[in-house]
């Protein structure tokens, strides 16, 4: 071999050990993130739990969960920093679905504050990334859509669980949201394979939370007066 093509093959060999070298920096950054996103999974499960429905015991796990989203900040902040800037989606396969169980995470935590709809901008706040791509390291719209779908799915249970614990309210406010939620994606030309798919677990959901309400409704449980639910951008 002369020494010009193994100096050809040299160089090739140096790239694919600095991308390997990459790739494995960014895998052990999202392993960080990971955690975190299992820390605030397993405090925001506890609204499940008998006799903790109470507001004030609901603000006291978001208000858990608001502090692990500070690690899980100081990670994405380690990603924008090894990442290229021209290369998020060379790479994006690493993260894409802790970031949409993030999305997840933090959109489920300001619903049960305020009852709304989280915005994307807010979403990307919370974790603190770009929302707009051109900014730099950003949230990617599909990974947030998918992070709402996975909300519609754990109201649905928590609809269902409130239920069990003797609170007839929420439910209500649960059914009102997720319609909200389901004529929002309605509007949207879904040409995403796991968008869609997602979005016939949402219709799914609506109908299994509008069973619910009305079990509430026969059996003379729903409140006479149902309490408003407003969903908004935040």
């Amino acid at each position: 071999m002369s020494s010009a093509i193994a100096g050809i093959f040299n160089s090739f060999q140096d790239y694919l050990n600095a991308e390997q070298e990459l790739r494995e920096q960014i895998r052990t950054i999202v392993k960080e993130i990971e955690q975190s996103a299992r820390e605030i999974l397993m405090v925001l499960q506890n609204i499940h739990n008998e006799n903790t429905g109470e507001e004030n015991t609901i603000s006291e796990h978001c208000a858990k969960a608001r502090k692990h989203f500070e690690d899980v900040r100081k990670g994405y902040a380690k990603l924008a920093d090894v990442v290229p800037s021209n290369q998020y989606y060379r790479f994006h396969e690493h993260w894409r679905f802790v970031t949409q169980r993030l999305c997840f995470l933090a959109s489920l935590t300001v619903y049960l504050e305020v009852k709304v709809l989280v915005h994307k901008d807010t979403v990307a706040e919370i974790l603190g990334v770009k929302s707009n791509r051109e900014d730099g390291f950003h949230l990617d719209l599909e990974d947030f859509l998918i992070g709402l779908l996975q909300l519609s799915s754990e109201l649905c249970r928590f609809a269902i669980n409130s239920v069990t614990s003797g609170d007839y309210d929420r439910p209500i406010e649960i059914s009102r949201f997720v319609n909200e939620l389901n004529a929002g994606f309605r509007l949207l030309n879904l040409k995403n394979d796991s968008l869609r798919k997602r979005f016939d677990a949402l219709k799914y959901d609506v109908k299994k939370i509008e069973e619910v309400v009305y079990d509430l409704s026969i059996r003379g449980l729903k409140p006479t007066v149902q309490p408003p639910t407003q969903v908004e951008s935040k």
